[in-house]
């Protein structure tokens, strides 16, 4: 899209009824504050995320579960700093 099209999209905005300027207004900042995040997906984990997501019959974790297999791995993880903690977990 050329940045024309998008000022004429944003010169439209401008005369929707002002809650719906609102609506977009918020939604592009959200756009802008995901911009700012420091975390970023490798290609590769974003590949994975992809494949998890595509099967349908991936097992699924209760929160139980999940607490439980957090504290085992946390628990064999004294003395390591949380970002080597964090980057073993899985997704």
């Amino acid at each position: 899209m050329s940045k024309e099209q998008v000022k004429a999209v944003l010169d439209r905005v401008l005369t929707w009824p002002s809650e719906r300027q609102e609506d977009a207004a918020k939604l592009l900042m959200l756009m802008e504050s995901q911009d700012e995040s420091i975390y970023r997906l490798t290609d590769e984990q974003v590949d994975e995320v992809r494949r998890r997501r595509a099967d349908k019959n991936a097992p699924k974790l209760t929160l139980d579960e999940f607490k439980e297999r957090l504290s085992r791995r946390e628990t064999g993880m004294q003395g390591v700093n949380c970002s080597a903690r964090c980057a073993i977990l899985p997704l």
